[in-house]
């Protein structure tokens, strides 16, 4: 049997539009029936809660702060390798079709194929734009379309990444592949055909407390993102509007069309590795917020994950993370996994889903979009989770802590409360390593000098250690800056100033 894996991407669909994850208002039957065969993970993470840089740590296995696309709208480096990359370089084939977000272009990219996948394949927003006379670019960009009698499906980005993703499968059926298929939708302007234009017609979500979360005791730009809402009732903000039911019926859209590839995926190759999973989700009003940012709330954060290929009908709640993918395929495969890479094969688990991969999974977040002045600015986020706690740190603004298993609507921020003083400050000791580890651009004394941490001192060397990278490889051995020869230890003590007077 070939070595063969399919990840299937959408955008902006949150754990609780799959029926699957315990919705039954939703109708996903083709993604619910993909978890009956393969792991639903409960508890996986998006690496920051917004595209670019979200899909930059599932396609590099790095984090942003590691890989450098820390926002929208910046390309990846160079020197940064993906996922495809490595797997061409190892004589696999690789098909990309879909959005892609990572060179550093506007919403819809550049056009233009990335070094390491298949240009044949190719087929992103730009591709799809230049299909369209000018008229349909302005109707495929406005949700009033999804009501016109003249709308197909046929006429979506996402059937159209479907016909390439099947022609890709048929053709390549017998040959050992990685294909990606990455939706926008149900991103905005979330067009869809009927009947799914008007399913979610008079929906709203059950009342969650979350909805009326006052914010006092939240970061003030929460407060600031919350806008008009802030002071709004339940009824106004959790309510039945065109947008919501547009938004949910283009997600039962999208998931119908998953549904035609999974055809010919059991058809043509059965026994291939099955990845589903969303770059990040929605607000929706919760905590009276929309869209996402620099927050860790589930409803941004924690993501839809399944796969098929190991065990069937089963659950995760241990924590899983997007860091895993990129490893876990190359694992899949056959291959090393490489030391730059910042996360774990989920391989072992695949098999045996009691096995732990992760204690802990963090999420970040820098900037929204290098073009927007809005949207925040620059909100500096840091955050850890696992199954009963979730601690999040704002550089510049409020900390939050959550405890899940009684709060698992994220309302009490119980920061200062000295009852978790224990727990808190053990996640915060585990979050300043993990930043020191994958080497984060932006780490240093601020992020363990908080107000509720007083056993915490400011240090200028803050852990003086020297942290070179390692990409063996792509990139000759880094040479240490004391001696000009090849460094002997990646991580190694720093003296600063070894001068003598």
């Amino acid at each position: 049997m070939g070595k063969q894996v399919i990840l299937i991407m959408t955008d902006t669909t949150r754990r609780d539009m799959l029926g699957c994850y315990g919705n039954p208002l939703m109708h996903t039957p083709n993604l619910d029936r993909l978890a009956a065969q393969g792991i639903r993970y409960d508890n996986a993470y998006s690496c920051q809660p917004v595209c670019g840089p979200a899909r930059s740590a599932i396609f590099t296995g790095t984090f942003p702060h590691s890989n450098g696309m820390v926002t929208n709208s910046v390309p990846l480096g160079d020197n940064v390798k993906t996922i495809g990359q490595r797997l061409t370089d190892a004589g696999i084939h690789c098909g990309y079709v879909g959005k892609w977000h990572l060179d550093g272009g506007d919403y819809f990219g550049l056009g233009v194929c990335p070094e390491g996948w298949d240009p044949e394949y190719w087929y992103d927003m730009k591709c799809y734009l230049e299909e369209l006379t000018p008229e349909e670019r302005v109707k495929s960009r406005k949700s009033e379309t999804a009501y016109e009698d003249t709308m197909t499906e046929e006429f979506t980005y996402a059937h159209r990444c479907s016909n390439r993703a099947m022609d890709f499968l048929n053709r390549y059926k017998d040959e050992d592949f990685f294909l990606t298929l990455s939706y926008d939708e149900p991103h905005g302007p979330c067009l869809c055909p009927s009947p799914y234009n008007t399913m979610y017609d008079g929906f709203k979500f059950p009342d969650n407390k979350n909805f009326q979360d006052d914010l006092s005791k939240k970061p003030l730009f929460q407060q600031l993102w919350a806008g008009n809402d802030l002071n709004k009732s339940m009824e106004e903000i959790n309510k039945p509007s065109p947008m919501l039911s547009l938004f949910l019926g283009c997600n039962s859209f999208v998931d119908y069309e998953i549904g035609r590839v999974l055809e010919v995926i059991e058809d043509k190759v059965p026994d291939a590795l099955v990845i589903f999973t969303s770059d990040h989700g929605d607000m929706l009003g919760a905590h009276r917020l929309q869209g996402k940012n620099a927050a860790a709330y589930k409803e941004i954060c924690n993501i839809p994950l399944i796969i098929k290929g190991g065990q069937a009908a089963k659950v995760v709640t241990a924590p899983a993370s997007h860091i895993d993918l990129a490893p876990t395929i190359l694992d899949y495969m056959g291959l090393p996994v490489p030391v730059l890479l910042e996360g774990r094969s989920m391989v072992p688990q695949l098999h045996d889903s009691s096995i732990r991969i992760n204690d802990y999974v963090y999420t970040e977040f820098t900037r929204y979009e290098v073009d927007h002045d809005g949207f925040g600015g620059l909100q500096m986020m840091r955050s850890i989770a696992d199954e009963s706690y979730k601690l999040v740190i704002h550089l510049l603004d409020t900390d939050e802590f959550y405890d899940l298993k009684n709060d698992p609507d994220e309302v009490e921020n119980l920061i200062h409360d000295p009852a978790f003083l224990t727990v808190r400050n053990h996640m915060h000791d585990k979050l300043l390593e993990h930043m020191n580890q994958t080497r984060d651009l932006y780490r240093g004394y601020q992020w363990a000098v908080r107000p509720w941490r007083t056993d915490k001192a400011p240090t200028w060397n803050n852990d003086g250690y020297t942290r070179q990278r390692e990409n063996p490889e792509y990139e000759a051995r880094q040479l240490d800056y004391d001696t000009g020869l090849e460094m002997k230890e990646a991580v190694r003590k720093k003296a600063l100033y070894d001068v003598k007077a």
